[in-house]
């Protein structure tokens, strides 16, 4: 831990009855700051009502373009206008060389995601994940049933743990796992099997099988395809080039030894992988070469913007946060989009043909009966929007114009904070997982990931590359590149089949 407080904020949420699990820690440090927060309740009376209120619909004196509008919370609110307008905007890039949480700042919602999981010094990724892996791959044929796998797993990850906590014990590792380390080596080998069909289907031998994978975790997939393709195909294992683009040194660095250890181990791979260890959204180079490109599990954790709409005029408001001098987060909303979350906006309703879900009723007149309730919000419920997968989508076509991308990701997740398309936020303590309803959070404590609505991606994916996909659950991918019946318990369940059911697979075709 990097501060005593986080300690005890930790402790707070476990113990009172008051703050449940569910209650964000920021709102838990604006409990125990109660204090200092009623000294200033008098001066936030002289200063007015937190929430600005806009009229509605198109009227002479409503407010001007880019008006901002504090969102209220649940505690209470101070009103931060006037900080608003003081205090710098800065961006998730502007703060990669900061050591320390910044304060005094205001950004938009997908540079404080973004920084949150991915600043290099305090980032989620960057210090606290520890990728769980189950030690000998699982004899699923001699496990009676997929109870006895799952029992079998929970005390493989205890074990796991307790040899963690036996050199450091850490309260709050956040220790997650991927269906790569559950499933070795029989997930990797379905995902071989496709690239390896693929590729000598269309462009083999006049072209290397070049793969890159973005977020290659432990490099266990990168092994269990080497291994699959060396052992089944030895002429295309000669053509292969591995490259995998990995954002976090110290995963960087756990799979470079994962791939000192195979090749110790005989295995060989070592001149075929190459390890770079930067943003793939900094990426430069043009590769003029067909290629895969595999995310497995990738965009779940991209940032997004939010947005909410005026109900009035169905207008999109986009969302800033504010931290303050004390390092609380406030929300502010502003009528002037920044030019991704409106390039997004645009791309989106182009590729659907204007058929996308919103936060909203349809209904004008149901809008306008629901809004002559007292206290009646004039904003939608927030809409978290992909532009950071527009991002990627943008890296794709300029620099890997002859890829095929291989994804698989969830496309609805449990313990969704409120909205659409909205994340899950969750950290662990104790060995607990803790959900929490907001993503303003303390940064680099909590995992922010969110589902993936695929018919919408597929088609903004389509009208920004011009390639062709198909989409599929994850069971159905399983089903037709994988040996099913290496995965099968005695009692005929399938584990590989029927988890992550809120998985799907999308594919260039």
């Amino acid at each position: 831990m990097d501060s005593p407080i986080v300690t005890q904020l930790f402790r707070q949420l476990f113990r009172h009855s008051k703050c449940p699990s569910r209650r964000n820690l920021a709102a838990l440090t604006t409990c125990l700051q109660h204090g200092r927060r009623m000294q200033l309740y008098h001066q936030q009376q002289r200063r007015g009502m937190a929430t600005r209120d806009f009229q509605r619909g198109a009227k002479n004196n409503s407010p001007v373009k880019g008006a901002e509008w504090q969102q209220r919370t649940e505690v209470l609110t101070l009103d931060m206008a006037e900080e608003y307008k003081r205090y710098p905007m800065v961006t998730a890039n502007e703060l990669r060389g900061r050591r320390e949480r910044p304060r005094r700042v205001k950004m938009l919602m997908r540079d404080f995601i973004e920084d949150s999981l991915y600043n290099p010094h305090y980032g989620y990724f960057s210090k606290q994940v520890v990728i769980f892996s189950p030690g000998e791959p699982f004899n699923f044929n001699a496990l009676p049933d997929e109870p006895a796998f799952h029992n079998l797993l929970g005390r493989r990850y205890t074990e796991f743990e307790d040899e963690l906590d036996a050199q450091e014990h850490d309260d709050t590792r956040q220790l997650w796992h991927t269906p790569t380390e559950l499933f070795r080596p029989y997930y990797g080998e379905a995902v071989a099997r496709y690239l390896m069909s693929n590729y000598i289907m269309s462009t083999y031998p006049y072209h290397d099988l070049i793969i890159y994978e973005m977020g290659a975790g432990r490099g266990t997939l990168m092994l269990n395809i080497l291994d699959y393709i060396r052992d089944v195909e030895p002429s295309v294992y000669d053509r292969t080039k591995y490259k995998i683009i990995e954002i976090s040194p110290s995963l960087a660095a756990l799979q470079g030894a994962q791939l000192l250890k195979g090749a110790a181990a005989g295995r060989g791979h070592a001149d075929k992988v190459e390890i770079i260890n930067k943003s793939v959204f900094d990426w430069t180079e043009r590769v003029s070469s067909p290629c895969f490109f595999l995310a497995m599990e990738v965009f779940d954790n991209f940032a997004h913007d939010v947005v909410r709409y005026d109900l009035a005029t169905e207008e999109a408001l986009q969302g800033t946060v504010l931290i303050d001098s004390e390092g609380d987060f406030h929300e502010f909303y502003e009528r002037a989009l920044d030019p991704v979350a409106a390039r997004y906006l645009r791309v989106r309703h182009a590729a659907t043909g204007g058929r996308y879900p919103v936060p909203y009723s349809p209904s004008r007149a149901l809008r306008w009966l629901k809004g002559l309730r007292p206290l009646a919000p004039n904003l939608s419920d927030p809409e978290y929007l992909p532009t950071r997968l527009m991002q990627f989508f943008d890296i794709l076509e300029r620099y890997f114009p002859a890829h095929r991308l291989l994804t698989s990701d969830f496309h609805t997740l449990p313990d969704a904070i409120k909205g659409l398309n909205s994340p899950v936020v969750q950290t662990r303590y104790q060995r607990r997982m803790v959900p929490v309803t907001t993503p303003l959070v303390h940064q680099g404590y909590f995992d922010i990931l969110f589902p993936t609505d695929f018919r919408i991606m597929e088609a903004v994916y389509g009208a920004m590359t011009g390639k062709l996909t198909r989409v599929m659950s994850h069971e159905s991918f399983m089903h037709s590149w994988a040996y099913v019946e290496d995965t099968e318990t005695r009692s005929g369940e399938n584990p590989l089949l029927n988890w992550y059911k809120n998985a799907s697979v999308m594919v260039t075709v």
